[in-house]
């Protein structure tokens, strides 16, 4: 689709588990960290940068991971930011705000 990098926004929502809800985020920011991808994990999302198949390969490994780990139903909600002929980067977004 694209040869740029892109950001996305990841937001796991665990619903109905028998383990506790940060367990299962836990383990997902985990997958994020093995990746290999720029991540930022903030208290409500993790945002993550690089290309679109890399990110898009991320959020399958996701949903595999929670599926062969037993979740019994979740919400994944996802955003992503595309720039036509150009990188999405993060940090330029964030510069003015980081103190």
């Amino acid at each position: 689709m694209t040869s740029f990098n892109i950001n996305a926004a990841l937001q796991l929502l665990p619903v109905g588990t028998q383990k506790h809800p940060y367990e299962w985020v836990d383990g997902v920011i985990g997958l994020i960290e093995q990746s290999g991808l720029n991540y930022e994990v903030t208290p409500f999302n993790t945002s993550v940068e690089g290309s679109y198949p890399a990110v898009k390969a991320l959020i399958d490994h996701i949903n595999d991971w929670l599926m062969t780990q037993g979740c019994e139903e979740w919400l994944l909600l996802v955003q992503y930011q595309f720039k036509n002929g150009a990188h999405v980067v993060a940090s330029h977004k964030t510069a003015p705000y980081v103190r």
